[in-house]
């Protein structure tokens, strides 16, 4: 059993995946507009810009919930035969890296956004600050950092 904290925090990453997978339809939505929309003579004006960080925040997004679900690329083959003890603590390790990952990256990216906020550095044709797409990356990687520390204990006390 989760404490309230817990279950408010999982279910926090599976909606923020969830806002990742929508985010992906509504950049599909934009590129059908661009399709059908050259057709008919109504272009959609930085379709391209708009596919590029939308894409990118959606992959953040998705981050936090493969780690939570266990969903992250394994090399199987190598550990199938051990024992689900073991294969706990190849996860254990796993989920420490995954940790140390997400900490490397929200430092360097917050101070990544920090430089693109002071060179004002904005998209060329819709004029979108660039730090703009930063923000819900570094929501991504805090929640990474949270589902890494969730499931090392999970997988180091064998919690499900």
């Amino acid at each position: 059993m989760h404490s309230p904290i817990e279950t408010f925090l999982r279910k926090t990453i599976y909606f923020w995946a969830l806002a990742g997978g929508g985010m992906l339809g509504a950049i599909v939505a934009v590129n059908v507009w661009t399709v059908l929309g050259g057709f008919i003579g109504l272009p959609f004006a930085g379709d391209f810009e708009l596919t590029e960080m939308g894409v990118a925040i959606a992959a953040f997004m998705f981050l936090p919930y493969c780690q939570l679900a266990d969903q992250n690329v394994t090399a199987d083959i190598f550990t199938s035969k051990l024992s689900a003890a073991v294969q706990r603590r190849f996860s254990a390790i796993a989920s420490v890296l995954a940790l140390a990952f997400a900490a490397l990256l929200l430092w360097r990216m917050y101070l990544g956004m920090l430089d693109q906020k002071s060179y004002s550095l904005a998209t060329t044709i819709l004029q979108i600050p660039v730090w703009w797409a930063y923000l819900p990356a570094l929501a991504s990687l805090a929640l990474l950092f949270i589902a890494a520390g969730l499931s090392l204990r999970d997988n180091w006390t064998g919690r499900a």
